[in-house]
């Protein structure tokens, strides 16, 4: 069974742009699409906002993370920044997107461009016991690269 997710486009100006959807059987991110009327230039070294004109309603013990796109990244230095970005169950305003251009040159965002995607997972709610002592495992307080290289 799939969980349905109810989901609210902000303007008609961009209801024309898909809402997310998996490209692939296999594939557990959703495209998410840039909503802007016009280009959208990303200097180098330069960071930028991005609306998608899309807000959800997230059932409680769920969030939705924001990534960046594996081909953006690769090719072009375009990172989604707080990635992952949570947006949280009662969150209910537009869905943006924070893209960074860690490349050398100007990167410049079209209209309907595929910018970030987003993974819709299940979360638990955790209460802390405070202790004196944690249980020892192998690896211990080992960290940042203890475990090899």
């Amino acid at each position: 069974m799939k969980l349905v997710v109810e989901v609210k486009r902000i303007s008609k100006e961009f209801e024309d742009l898909p809402l997310p959807q998996y490209q692939t059987e296999g594939s557990a991110g959703m495209d998410l699409y840039a909503a802007i009327a016009e280009p959208q230039k990303i200097a180098a070294g330069a960071v930028c906002l991005l609306p998608t004109n899309l807000a959800i309603a997230l059932p409680p013990g769920f969030e939705c993370q924001v990534r960046s796109r594996s081909g953006l990244a690769a090719k072009n230095g375009i990172f989604a920044l707080n990635s992952p970005g949570t947006i949280d169950s009662d969150y209910r305003g537009e869905i943006k997107v924070i893209l960074a251009n860690f490349s050398k040159k100007d990167f410049v965002i079209n209209r309907g461009e595929r910018i970030a995607q987003i993974v819709v997972a299940k979360y638990e709610k955790v209460e802390w016991k405070e202790t004196a002592e944690l249980e020892e495992t192998e690896r211990g307080a080992g960290g940042f690269g203890s475990s090899g290289m």
